[in-house]
């Protein structure tokens, strides 16, 4: 998973919103995860059963917020007494128009935390009020199925991924639905906390669960910020042909550039070597593979493009500080044939 923004301060509070109208499980299953995670990294930061950071259900005003279900939220702040490092954007029922009308001081919230380097996490059509802040444009996103057609009227200068359960976007991520949350607070978790902090928290909320998503369902779009047309068509050529055998050479001279232009603009735009990015995205493939299907190493190693499975299992460890079925049993419940 991505590394964490080296503008980001140290997590230090999470956030999720709570509004009238709001899926009151989306906001607890947020508080909960967010808690679990934080005493977790307690733990490893020698704090005993103290949490690390403090995780807050927030309104967006100074009037009690209401649940679909009618329940009156636990809110312990308003907006605009916090400053955290993580927003989450829960899933709400009902017209989003009449949200905006009702609470305008959200918008202004998000751009402001967004610009001191907030990340942000939409659950479900949680998305429209990213997108409605202008936070989206020009970047991937998903939502919830339902709402595909009109978040492309709404907000048709997003790019709406339609396939993919969760994206993201660099700053802001987003789930498609309630149960794909789940898999959004791990990798927001990995991302703010670190893997170990993920990996047991993802081993206890999801052992019970038989997860059914496909390979490369979470977008791999967190360098994509940058201005660089060419290296971004580069980036998504590089997603859909990543277990390929090829040249960066030929990838570069099929977009005009020599490898040592290409090399420079590529780092310069990523932040990563060529090279890099592509094991990256390789091991991000090889994630899904270990926690989505039984399939062995070996051909889990050679879908991504390595025909040598013990280099694999070596070049994962690197990233992930584990072996492939050690990472792969924090992740499933029945051991791998």
């Amino acid at each position: 998973m991505l590394a964490r923004p080296s503008t980001l301060p140290p997590l230090q509070q999470v956030a999720v919103l709570a509004t009238d109208c709001t899926i009151a499980s989306t906001v607890m299953q947020a508080k909960d995860f967010f808690y679990m995670a934080s005493l977790n990294d307690g733990r490893q930061r020698g704090l005993g059963l103290k949490p690390s950071f403090s995780t807050l259900i927030v309104a967006a005003d100074d009037q009690p917020a209401t649940s679909f279900s009618q329940d009156v939220f636990p809110t312990q702040a308003c907006i605009d007494q916090v400053e955290p490092q993580l927003i989450i954007l829960p899933a709400f029922w009902g017209e989003f128009d009449e949200l905006l009308k009702r609470y305008p001081a959200v918008l202004p919230w998000l751009r402001k935390s967004h610009a001191r380097g907030a990340v942000i996490g939409a659950v479900a059509n949680g998305a429209y009020w990213a997108a409605a802040a202008g936070l989206l444009d020009d970047r991937e996103a998903t939502t919830y199925w339902r709402y595909h057609d009109d978040f492309s009227q709404r907000f048709p200068r997003v790019v709406l991924q339609r396939d993919k359960h969760l994206t993201d976007a660099g700053q802001v991520l987003c789930a498609a639905g309630i149960s794909s949350g789940r898999d959004l607070f791990v990798h927001l978790a990995d991302r703010l906390c670190g893997p170990g902090v993920a990996q047991t928290v993802a081993r206890d909320v999801f052992y019970e669960v038989q997860r059914s998503y496909t390979p490369g369902v979470i977008g791999f779009g967190g360098q994509k910020m940058h201005q660089d047309l060419a290296i971004l068509q580069i980036q998504q050529w590089l997603e859909s042909h990543f277990a390929e055998k090829f040249r960066f050479e030929d990838v570069a001279s099929r977009h005009g550039m020599s490898i040592r232009n290409f090399m420079r603009r590529f780092q310069q735009a990523t932040g990563d070597k060529p090279l890099q990015y592509l094991q990256r995205l390789r091991i991000e493939m090889a994630k899904n593979l270990l926690s989505t299907s039984r399939l062995s190493i070996k051909t889990i190693s050679y879908d991504i493009g390595y025909d040598d499975a013990s280099f694999f299992a070596r070049l994962f460890r690197q990233h992930t500080d584990q072996s492939p079925n050690q990472y792969r049993r924090q992740y499933q419940r029945q051991p791998a044939d």
